[in-house]
């Protein structure tokens, strides 16, 4: 039985950047004899064991054959006879199928280190067009590393046009496109994910907005100007710049986004910050009410970030959290009080009317 630190791990070191989780692959042992170490088997499709200390997982070294269509169409063969170089050849990226001994040797029969010097994302093998999710990978991959200088190699750009042609994309499930998405919006260059699904021919079906050439410019504009760490902002800000809100609706519809996010993404939309005075009162009033930022004002830092993105000053966009936090001190019992010292008696819709009226009047003041 042997042990080999594989993937990311190995790839992060050698790039300097810091390792956050650590896989290993297991030759030559059995899960009975895992199991007999005190490992314990999570893995359903294939053998995955814990460390019994470190919760670090540990697979067998398998095999995949293609036995069907799509990425989950794979007959897995996990047994003590694999060789490391059968299980680093499964896998999608050169720089990915470098293994490291116990004793920090590499172990590299697939050119990945010669790859990440040249900053190339290439594939391992032909069996990369066995699966169609790695054409969002590797453009993930391209988002994740383009602060390195990492392009896509063009052979392997060209199995990703090839496998976008035979509609392989639309096998894919609707969660799966989601969490490879939302890597690439927490990315150091979100735009570049789009940029390479697009030079793959692979924007439909799952980004079929931005098969519109105006539309896909714009996007890139923006979140190539997109300073924000958030993949929910981000989103908001790929989302404000759709045609309509109907596009927007059939996108989270289509990516079974959160709800939460759908709902900042409408907003990012209907008050896109390029389009509307959002620092005059009457505008950002207006546009706090069909937020239901009163009962939810969470929600208004993330509106302010979202339209910094889209253009509205470091400025402006203090002021209004500064409006808005002095205008959530409004408080009914005040509003009550004075309006009795004036002859007033409030009750029912009227109350609530009031207090509209005194936050209107503060953001007045706030924004003149």
């Amino acid at each position: 039985m042997k042990v080999y630190l594989v993937g990311g791990a190995v790839r992060d070191q050698l790039l300097g950047k810091t390792v956050h989780e650590k896989d290993y692959v297991v030759v030559g042992a059995t899960p009975q004899e895992m199991l007999a170490k005190g490992y314990r088997q999570v893995g359903k499709d294939f053998p995955v064991f814990l460390h019994p200390e470190t919760n670090e997982e540990y697979a067998l070294a398998r095999t995949e054959r293609k036995s069907g269509r799509g990425y989950t169409g794979f007959t897995i063969a996990a047994d003590p006879n694999v060789t490391l170089e059968e299980d680093l050849l499964r896998r999608d990226l050169t720089i990915n199928a470098i293994a490291q001994d116990q004793d920090g040797h590499l172990i590299d029969p697939y050119g990945g280190l010669n790859d990440i010097n040249a900053r190339q994302l290439r594939h391992v093998s032909a069996a990369f067009v066995e699966d169609p999710l790695r054409i969002l990978r590797v453009a993930r991959f391209a988002a994740r590393f383009a602060d390195d200088g990492f392009t896509v190699a063009p052979e392997t750009l060209e199995l990703m046009q090839s496998m976008s042609a035979a509609n392989e994309l639309q096998e894919l499930a609707n969660e799966r496109v989601w969490h490879e998405t939302v890597k690439a919006l927490n990315s150091a260059s979100p735009a570049t994910y789009f940029a390479v699904l697009a030079q793959a021919n692979a924007l439909a079906p799952w980004f079929t907005e931005l098969t519109d050439e105006r539309t896909l410019d714009g996007v890139l504009a923006r979140l190539n100007h997109c300073t924000a760490d958030q993949a929910e902002l981000v989103f908001a800000g790929w989302q404000g710049e759709l045609d309509n809100e109907a596009q927007v609706v059939a996108c989270c519809e289509r990516l079974r986004v959160p709800t939460d996010w759908r709902h900042m993404a409408l907003l990012a939309h209907r008050w896109h910050a390029a389009k509307h005075r959002l620092a005059t009162s009457t505008c950002f009033f207006t546009c706090l009410n069909q937020a239901d930022c009163w009962r939810r004002p969470e929600r208004v830092p993330k509106l302010v970030a979202i339209w910094q993105l889209q253009g509205l000053t470091t400025y402006d966009a203090q002021r209004l959290l500064e409006a808005f936090n002095a205008a959530r001190k409004v408080a009914t019992t005040e509003v009550i009080a004075a309006a009795k010292t004036r002859g007033e008696t409030l009750s029912g819709p009227a109350i609530g009317a009031a207090v509209q009226q005194a936050r209107a009047s503060v953001l007045q003041t706030q924004l003149a």
